[in-house]
């Protein structure tokens, strides 16, 4: 087999590393909506050279993470109230199908998992840590869904989530929270019971009752 020149692995590896660290960066809300972003900057907060942050971007860009102008300014999409809608409609869709098919699987494991992590969530909460709290939520449901079993719905999910991550930020400093969602306290509930009707209606409130709070 061809092996690959060491040039070339450095700058795979370099394009990869800005790729996830920049990815994480934005579905944690650590970048606002709109803000823009240069391959300079990116670049230099990477250490790396202008083509791996360059061949990022196109990656984050085909995923709808970040946008780019005609004149190639890239930045954070600012969602309309449509595109919110449709995002948190896709929610409802994937990820009730996924708490369903996790279903199953639900054993006491799982939910003494969830709940370690509604621990961290409210610690987030009471430090007033925005981030902390976006990934503390985040690690809840996909905790819930790799039981599922279904790897490519997963990655559908993650895709919407990462399209969501600067307004998810701006959804937190908007609701101000004091605790953590009340909606997985329904969830784990219903998991212990096996009930999942009371289920899929606790996830699709959970995932679409803050983002229509943004919607104008």
């Amino acid at each position: 087999m061809r092996s690959v020149p060491r040039t070339q692995e450095a700058v795979v590896s370099a394009h990869d590393r800005v790729y996830r660290g920049l990815r994480s960066r934005i579905m944690l809300g650590q970048i606002a909506p709109g803000e823009p972003l240069t391959l300079r900057g990116i670049g230099r907060s990477f250490e790396v050279s202008m083509t791996p942050a360059r061949e990022a971007v196109q990656r984050l860009v085909a995923e709808g993470a970040l946008s780019m102008s005609n004149s190639g300014r890239v930045s954070t999409p600012e969602l309309s109230n449509e595109r919110i809608e449709e995002l948190a409609a896709l929610r409802a869709l994937i990820e009730v199908e996924l708490a369903s098919r996790a279903l199953p699987r639900a054993h006491m494991a799982l939910i003494d998992r969830l709940q370690a992590v509604d621990g961290t969530i409210l610690q987030a909460v009471s430090n007033r840590d925005a981030v902390g709290y976006i990934r503390g939520n985040l690690e809840f449901h996909r905790t819930l869904y790799l039981r599922s079993q279904a790897p490519a719905m997963l990655a559908m999910a993650e895709t919407v989530w990462l399209q969501l991550g600067p307004t998810m930020r701006a959804l937190y400093d908007r609701l101000r929270r004091t605790e953590a969602p009340q909606f997985h306290r329904l969830i784990i509930a219903a998991l212990k019971a096996g009930d999942e009707p009371g289920l899929r209606l606790a996830v699709r409130s959970d995932v679409t009752q803050g983002l229509r709070m943004l919607i104008n």
